[in-house]
């Protein structure tokens, strides 16, 4: 964690994250109608990802963000999936708690939630941000008990010092562990604090970055499409 944290350009990071995606007519002639019989089309499965500007693919085209990515990567595969990218930059924790109801009027197969780096950067009570990612969870399964559910792992630069730091990045693996959901450790993994994998403001990734990204969640991902 302190490699990851030490290629940081804490000021820049900080400062951008506070500013932080009719029925057939009927002849009335004796005429015997055809019926056509249609088979219907299955709907596919959906995986939404659930989270703020990373998600959202801040800086760069939607597409190109991890979540269109991975769209890409299963229509490549001929897999039967539909990725919703529900991600709103700047979104809190809080914010998602407020917002998630209206993403789940249909049922995911997967579920990412990819959501705290805000509240981390902003100081925010880190019992706070466990409780609400605790409750996003809670709503997703209480609603649709089948599907899988996946936690993106965060680390934040060390602006609200060490122990902070620490304990933030210990809220993942708690929260994994407690309601039982699988863990991406770090969904930055090889891609936070290079300086080239990020755009000017050394948060968000670049395309390339994004590409990286994929990787890190695929891993999460491959064994389930």
């Amino acid at each position: 964690m302190h490699q990851y944290i030490s290629k940081f350009i804490p000021a820049a990071f900080l400062l951008l994250c506070f500013y932080a995606c009719g029925n057939p007519e009927t002849k009335t002639e004796t005429i015997v109608e055809s019926e056509t019989t249609e088979t219907p089309t299955e709907e596919k499965k959906i995986i939404l990802f659930f989270g703020n500007s990373l998600t959202a693919g801040y800086g760069i085209e939607q597409d190109l963000a991890f979540p269109g990515l991975v769209q890409d990567r299963l229509d490549s595969l001929g897999k039967d999936y539909k990725v919703i990218n529900g991600g709103l930059s700047g979104e809190t924790t809080a914010g998602g708690v407020s917002r998630i109801d209206w993403f789940l009027e249909d049922e995911p197969a997967i579920f990412v939630l990819e959501l705290g780096g805000n509240d981390g950067l902003r100081g925010i009570q880190l019992s706070e941000t466990k409780k609400n990612l605790e409750t996003i969870i809670d709503k997703v399964r209480t609603k649709y008990p089948e599907t899988k559910i996946i936690l993106a792992g965060m680390q934040i630069p060390p602006n609200m010092g060490t122990d902070y730091t620490q304990e933030f990045q210990a809220i993942y693996p708690a929260v994994a562990s407690e309601k039982n959901v699988e863990l991406i450790p770090f969904l930055l993994q090889n891609v936070g604090g290079i300086q080239e994998l990020n755009l000017p403001d050394g948060i968000h990734p670049t395309e390339a970055g994004h590409k990286l990204v994929l990787e890190n969640v695929w891993e999460h991902l491959k064994d389930d499409v």
